[in-house]
């Protein structure tokens, strides 16, 4: 074997890892020796210790195990060998975590040793400690470009007795990163010093590498419990490179060059171009016709995100295409939750209640920019004894992925580290449904919306909704049951899909509730008018653009709440190209009315309502 030949290729291979992660170079060549070998041989320098706290009761925040050095000589940072392996003793993903624990006894048994659970106690209580006690030992990795979308999804992770071990400090002597070793794929952490330690010395590292701050103690909350209710909880106002920051730059339309056609013009039959295959099933009006190739085409209906507004208005400006230019202020998380605050520039917040403003927005966060506004708007609410429900959600997954519900801040400041996210207020009081033999469950409302225009704006709701509901009786329990919690099921093909037509809901409605189903459809329409009146106050990119040459279909997801005795509507998200499977098949003309709407001027008042 060609030893140099190994490393070298180790390097190619590694090297920009390493880099990222802060591995000194001194390391380098003992890390690929031991990963070879596969040689963990912490103990020859380390030993593990416990503390006993005796008869005294022991705080949640206490040190159980430490780790100290134990060569009588010490060790030096300049050494190349002091560089060792940490092994995973377990690897996991949220939803499955606790179905893990709850399989595995030896699993179980190994996590309540290294987080010091008591485990004399019945195994659904130690399933339920142990996830709990999780976050304050769990890291995570996720593959950032991951072409399945399910792989995308984070991976957390515990390390063994050694690496959980390690005590936070705000000047450590270690550092911990994690490591994937490519050639075996397989992550490990790595441990290796940043000062020099003395026999006996306890072995540290910085949990949160950040400057310290009023951010940083928020972060360091799993370990360091801090008070931040004094801090303002209020949003932090953002600039317009916040809207334009992660994203491809998009060009705008070159207005007067644009002479789009009208249906009562010189067009008889448009040609459609359409890349969603339910287009070319069910749009048969005969004012369109269906084309191959983008160049032929009147009308561009893609499913891939289209920038190019610039372009297409100068080369073809009588074409139409089925996005706005920055439609995705309302699409992503992140900027909904920004741009439905825009009619409330005063941030207003009852005191009282903590209730904040618009109320058909759930109280949202930013957990990236605005961690320190969660956290003492979290701690205000507990020192309230108020609901603390929360759902965290990533800005741009759909269909609930790496979505979780929890009241645990512990947990909610860990999730924070595997990707963008949002905290939002969990409707600890939804409207309910009654189904027969199941009892009442959560459901959510899909509104499928038209723009036509932003100036002057004009938006169409189609006044057939779609309806999803949970499988399970709601409760404020059992928060990993996926089946009690949320409402889409069309992925799952274990999960039972219950279908009903709007028509049908409305009947139900009458027999089982005495607020009138107009009365509630009247308040999600001012909403949904509001959330557009919002969505093109500001210019690009703090808004959607003006653009003759667009056209757009998007869903509103919205589920319905109680405020005291009174129901109101939520806004949980917009949807960009979203599923219309369905609409079809409950309503086969579903795409000739909206194309006709769209693109012929024909408005039908019994199909869509204007907002």
């Amino acid at each position: 074997m060609d030893v140099n030949s190994d490393f070298n290729l180790f390097i190619q291979l590694h090297q920009p890892q390493l880099l990222s992660s802060g591995v000194p170079q001194i390391f380098w060549k003992t890390l690929f020796e031991k990963l070879t070998l596969e040689n963990f041989d912490s103990g020859d320098t380390f030993q593990l210790t416990q503390i006993d706290y005796g008869d005294d009761e022991r705080d949640p925040y206490d040190v159980i195990f430490q780790l100290q050095i134990k060569l009588s000589q010490g060790i030096s940072a300049n050494d190349p060998s002091q560089i060792y392996l940490v092994d995973h003793a377990w690897t996991y993903r949220v939803d499955q975590a606790k179905s893990q624990l709850q399989e595995h006894e030896g699993l179980l048994q190994r996590m309540c040793s290294i987080m010091g659970i008591p485990s004399s106690q019945s195994k659904e209580h130690l399933v339920n400690a142990v996830f709990e006690e999780s976050w304050r030992y769990a890291n995570t990795y996720f593959v950032a470009n991951a072409e399945n979308v399910e792989d995308r999804v984070p991976v957390w992770y515990i390390m063994d007795e050694v690496g959980s071990a390690m005590q936070h400090s705000d000047t450590p002597n270690f550092r911990m990163v994690p490591f994937i070793f490519l050639s075996q794929n397989i992550t490990y952490s790595l441990i290796f010093p940043i000062k020099d330690c003395e026999f006996t010395d306890v072995i540290t590292r910085n949990f949160v590498e950040k400057d310290h701050s009023d951010e940083r103690n928020a972060l360091l909350i799993p370990w360091i419990y801090t008070d931040l209710t004094h801090l303002t909880f209020k949003h932090l106002s953002v600039t317009p490179d916040y809207f334009l920051s992660g994203h491809i730059k998009e060009s705008l339309p070159v207005l007067e060059n644009l002479n789009v056609p009208k249906a009562n013009g010189f067009k008889k039959t448009f040609k459609v171009f359409s890349e969603y295959k339910f287009i070319h099933e069910y749009l048969t009006d005969a004012n369109f016709k269906l084309v191959d190739n983008e160049e032929d085409a009147d009308i561009l209906w893609y499913t891939s995100h289209f920038k190019a507004f610039e372009q297409l208005s100068n080369s073809s400006p009588w074409k139409f295409v089925n996005q706005f230019p920055f439609e995705y202020i309302l699409t992503i998380k992140d900027l909904l939750c920004i741009v439905c605050r825009m009619k409330n520039t005063d941030d207003f917040v009852d005191m009282k209640t903590l209730q904040m403003q618009p109320k058909w927005l759930p109280v949202t966060y930013n957990l990236n920019t605005e961690v320190t506004q969660f956290v003492s708007y979290f701690q205000n609410r507990e020192a309230k004894n108020m609901d603390n429900h929360w759902i965290i959600k990533p800005f741009n997954l759909a269909r609930g992925l790496d979505t979780h519900i929890t009241k645990n801040l512990n947990c909610i400041l860990r999730l924070q580290t595997s990707g963008p996210k949002i905290a939002q207020k969990y409707i600890e009081k939804p409207v309910v449904f009654a189904r027969s033999g199941i009892g009442k469950v959560k459901f959510d409302i899909r509104y499928v919306i038209l723009l036509k225009s932003v100036k002057p704006l004009q938006v169409y709701v189609y006044n057939n909704f779609f309806l999803r509901f949970a499988n399970e009786a709601f409760s404020l329990d059992d928060l990993h049951i996926y089946e009690k919690h949320f409402t889409v099921m069309n992925y799952n093909e274990q999960a039972v899909l219950k279908r009903m037509l709007c028509a049908e809901f409305k009947d139900e409605w009458r027999e089982q509730f005495e607020t009138s189903w107009d009365s509630v459809e009247k308040s999600i329409t001012s909403m949904l008018k509001e959330v557009f009146e919002c969505a093109t106050t500001e210019p690009p990119p703090c808004g959607i653009s003006e653009n003759p040459q667009s056209r757009a279909l998007y869903a509103a997801d919205i589920m319905l709440a109680y405020d005291d005795e009174q129901i109101i509507p939520k806004l949980l998200e917009i949807n960009w190209m979203p599923d219309c499977k369905r609409a079809c098949e409950y309503y086969p003309d579903f795409y000739n009315d909206i194309f006709k709407l769209l693109f012929l001027e024909i408005e039908n008042n019994e199909v869509f309502t204007k907002l």
